[in-house]
This record gives C-alpha cells, sequence and structure tokens, in this order.
C-alpha cells in the first residue's frame, strides 16, 4: 500500500510539477505565518483542488496569453493555470504572467514555482516568461494614472485568489482606487475590480472570493462595477462553507466566478454546487441572468438559486405581493451603539433608567427583560443626552444583525410585547433590526405574523441565496417581499406565549406562498 501511494504521488509530480510544489509550499509556510495577521490581511492560500477548478473554469485561451496573478502567495494559481494551458488540446504558443506578492518568504517561493512553470512549459513546447512584482498591488496599479508617461498594464486573463481586508476610509489604498474610478469597502473586491480594469476587452477573470459583495449597501458599489464592466458567466457554491480553505480553518462562505470583461451580459449564468474542492460530481444549471439579478432590484442584488428547489422557492417567495412600503411599515437599526453611550450603561435597572435590549434578550420569540447575570447591560439611564436613542412604548419585531458562524439560522426574529415589560420607551441596541410604524409600534397580531414569517425556514433559505454572510442589514430585509397585511395577521393569531415550533411555521407560511 506504501509503494502505491509513492508511485501515486511520483506520477502526481511528473504531471503536475509546479502545482505540486506550490501545495507543498503552501502547507509548508502556512504554520509558521502569525495566525493574526493573517487573519488581519486575509490571508488564506489557494489549496490545489480549489486552484485547479478555477484554472478550468477559463474558456477559449488566446494563443498568446498575458496572465496577472495578484496576490499570488506562493504561486498555485498561476502552476494551476499554466497545467491546465498545457492540458488542453488548443494549446497557447506563449505565457507571460505577471504576479505581485508583497511578502518575502512567500516570494521566495513564488519565484521556485515560477521556475517549475517555465520548465513545465519548455517540455509542452510553449514560451513561458514571468515577473513579480514585490509591491503593494493597489498603489502600483494606480502610478500609471498619476503619470503622463507610463502606460497602464493590459492582460489577456486574470486568476485571483486577493485577501479579505477592510479598507480604512483615509487609507492610500482608498484613495488609490478612487484616482481609478473605484469605490469599494475591502481589498478583495477592490482586487477584482482593479484587474478587470486592466484586462483587454474579451479578456477573463476568475476569482474566489467571499460571498458578502452579493448583497449589502458597502458593496452596491462594486456591484454595480463589475456588472457595467463585464459579463458574469459562471458561479461555483461550495456547499460547506468550512471547506474550500479547511486547512486555515476558514469560514467565510465563498464562491468562485468568471467574468468576461467589455462582453454583453448573456441570458443566462451557469452555476455550479459541490460539496468541496475534492467533491467531483458537481452539479450544474443554467440560470436566467433576470432571475440572479431582478431587472427591477434597486440595489442589484446577486441571487444564488443553486438548485431547481432553490429557484421554485425564489419564484414563490418573490410572488408574494407586498413590500415593505406596500405594508406601511419601516425597519431601522437599533439606534444604541454601547460604546459610544458607555456612560449611561447599567448592569441592572435601577430608577431613572430603561430598558436595552439586545440579542441575549431573545427568548421563545419573545423579549425576556432583564435578564440576570447577562454580560451585557440592562439599562440605559434616561436623560437629555440619550433621548434621541430610544423608541415609545409599543409592539416591535426585533432581528439580530449578526449571527454566530455556527448558527443554523440567519433569520432570528422576536417581538418586543410591552405588555411583558412595563416602560414607556426602550433603547434597541445597535446589533438588533427593529420593525415599527413611523417610529412608534405594530398592531400585535401584525407583529406576531411578521415574527413568525421571518422565523420560517422558507424564508431563511431564501435570503441565504443572496445573502453569504453572517449579517443581516435592514437593507436586506427591505428587499424581501411579504404576505398582506391580512394574511399576517392570520397568522400572528397562532403566535401565542411562546412561538410555534417551527414545523408548524413552516406550514403556516407555506400556505402563504
Amino acid at each position: 500500500m506504501v509503494n502505491e501511494l509513492t508511485e501515486l504521488v511520483e506520477v502526481s509530480r511528473r504531471i503536475a510539477p509546479a502545482l505540486i510544489q506550490a501545495d507543498t509550499a503552501r502547507r509548508e509556510v502556512s504554520p509558521t505565518l502569525d495566525p493574526k495577521q493573517r487573519s488581519k490581511l486575509g490571508q488564506f492560500m489557494t489549496p490545489a483542488p480549489v486552484a485547479s477548478f478555477m484554472a478550468g473554469m477559463f474558456d477559449r485561451l488566446p494563443k498568446s496569453i498575458r496572465l496577472l496573478d495578484a496576490g499570488a502567495g506562493v504561486g498555485s494559481l498561476t502552476a494551476a493555470f499554466v497545467r491546465e494551458a498545457i492540458s488542453r488540446k488548443d494549446r497557447p504558443r506563449s505565457i507571460d504572467v505577471t504576479t505581485f506578492e508583497v511578502d518575502p518568504l512567500l516570494g521566495q517561493h513564488l519565484a521556485e514555482t515560477l521556475i517549475a512553470c517555465a520548465e513545465e512549459c519548455e517540455e509542452a513546447g510553449i514560451a513561458f516568461t514571468s515577473r513579480i512584482v514585490a509591491d503593494d498591488y493597489i498603489l502600483h496599479s494606480a502610478e500609471p494614472l498619476l503619470s503622463e508617461h507610463s502606460e497602464a498594464e493590459q492582460y489577456d486573463c486574470a486568476i485571483l485568489n486577493p485577501p479579505y481586508a477592510k479598507i480604512n476610509t483615509g487609507s492610500k489604498a482608498r484613495k488609490a482606487l478612487s484616482t481609478m474610478g473605484i469605490e469599494t469597502t475591502n481589498l478583495y473586491t477592490a482586487f477584482v475590480a482593479v484587474a478587470l480594469d486592466q484586462l483587454k476587452p474579451g479578456g477573463q477573470l476568475v476569482a474566489i472570493t467571499p460571498r458578502s459583495f452579493c448583497n449589502g449597501s458597502y458593496f452596491e458599489p462594486f456591484r454595480r462595477f463589475m456588472l457595467e464592466h463585464s459579463a458574469l458567466r459562471k458561479i461555483h457554491v461550495y456547499e460547506s462553507r468550512k471547506q474550500a480553505f479547511k486547512d486555515d480553518e476558514v469560514l467565510q462562505e465563498n464562491i468562485i466566478y468568471q467574468l468576461i470583461k467589455s462582453e454583453p451580459q448573456p441570458a443566462t449564468v451557469r452555476i455550479s454546487l459541490s460539496h468541496s474542492p475534492q467533491d467531483l460530481d458537481a452539479s450544474a444549471r443554467d440560470v436566467q441572468f433576470a432571475d440572479v439579478v431582478l431587472p427591477n432590484d434597486p440595489h442589484v442584488f446577486i441571487r444564488l438559486a443553486v438548485s431547481a428547489e432553490d429557484g421554485d422557492l425564489a419564484l414563490r417567495v418573490q410572488a408574494l405581493p407586498c413590500t415593505l412600503r406596500d405594508l406601511g411599515v419601516t425597519v431601522s437599526t437599533g439606534r444604541v451603539v454601547d460604546f459610544r453611550a458607555r456612560d449611561f450603561l447599567r448592569k441592572d435597572p435601577e430608577p431613572g433608567s430603561v430598558p436595552l435590549i439586545y440579542p441575549c434578550h431573545f427568548n421563545g420569540g419573545y423579549v425576556s427583560w432583564p435578564k440576570p447575570g447577562a454580560k451585557k447591560p440592562n439599562a440605559l439611564v434616561s436623560n437629555d443626552e440619550t433621548a434621541a436613542l430610544m423608541v415609545p412604548c409599543g409592539t416591535y419585531v426585533l432581528t439580530k444583525r449578526f449571527s454566530s458562524k455556527e448558527e443554523k439560522r440567519r433569520l432570528v426574529a422576536v417581538v418586543y410585547d410591552p405588555v411583558r415589560i412595563d416602560a414607556e420607551v426602550v433603547g434597541f441596541e445597535n446589533h438588533l433590526n427593529y420593525f415599527h410604524l413611523n417610529g412608534e409600534g405594530l398592531p400585535g397580531d401584525l407583529a406576531r405574523g411578521l415574527a413568525l414569517f421571518l422565523n420560517s425556514t422558507a424564508v431563511d433559505q431564501y435570503f441565504r441565496q443572496f445573502s453569504g454572510h453572517t449579517q443581516v442589514n435592514a437593507t436586506d430585509l427591505r428587499n424581501l417581499h411579504y404576505p398582506t397585511v391580512k394574511q399576517l395577521e392570520e397568522a400572528g393569531r397562532h403566535f401565542g406565549k411562546v412561538l410555534p415550533e417551527q414545523e408548524k411555521i413552516d406550514a403556516i407560511v407555506e400556505a402563504l406562498l
């Protein structure tokens, strides 16, 4: 058995020596890197199976290829691209690679990978040239725009696993992006936008990034930029969020996608699904682009109905007749940002204070307050400085803005019932969204029906089609479709002293769908 395994490894090395070398380097280097620094910078190197899958997503390649690998790490993506190009029947004549990597240690391994790529290409009769740019990709890309005599690079293909860090408002990177006409808040979307800008018309970009850009107001400028400058052709989803970068314990939900620069958007998008990179039986379906980005969606959310069942669910939810505006209901983010109101927080209620509600007060479909021994404060001092942070007594529906990565449900809703809590005003902490009628409470049955609807399995599953992260924004909730006021009130009458069992909730909402 040992001899067979050794022989298999040797065969693999002969078939893809550069990729095997890069993956070996990745495994050796990863444990030596500072975990906190890696998490801060979003540095997660691409495993060989993911890199190979990404390389396979490129369509027909030109005869002479200029390839960009920004944030190259040890070179796994370039190695996979080279192997893919060599394995195709219609091989290119030449591959010229530009890689960016600022880490000196990774740069050393990257140089070795590029040497191995050159050897593979020489054996296949393909001319190979490469260079390593040991510079910040964003700042380097902005330089030609600041000089009258420099020309911006142009590439035929880009393959990316960019870093996942936030960009500070006043940073050099943010200013550099502004010079390029790109507005975004995260490095990964910045890398994709800059690389897309550097492609020739018809050039292909394949990237693996978090799904978080698919929804939310922060990423709306990027979504618009991407869809205005390219055609979205293919999207691949990993069913398990733990599998794509499992060696690094990354729990982001990642997707791989292919963009074609300056091409008209085709009528359909190919969406595929596999459990993990090791799963060779990926399922795929062609989905109407109008179902991926709804024509009337003002926020251009990207919705991923991976299976036929997902598509059917999306149609049924989108067929619901009402928006929140139709219901006369508004959803807002809790006003109390606790670290800004630190001087007015109280661990327990006291004279002159009012209830302060956190997610820890959610219990059985209602707000249970106060919570003795809670880590969070239970009360907020009521005075002129905090008056604007409170809402009047009334019935409200609250949802968590953030769920932990381990929680099964993305949407978690409860009712704030003034009958259970004796207070003229109340403060909702900023980690909550609250539904209200022009700043005041909702009718009781409507509130309970709305909470029941949001707690259904169908709505949670639909929500996940466009939300690939653990945050639930008020914009996301406004983008949902809802039953009528009458239907919600009727459903709310099934919601008594505690939230019904999940099976009953789902049966009630299924009837509405």
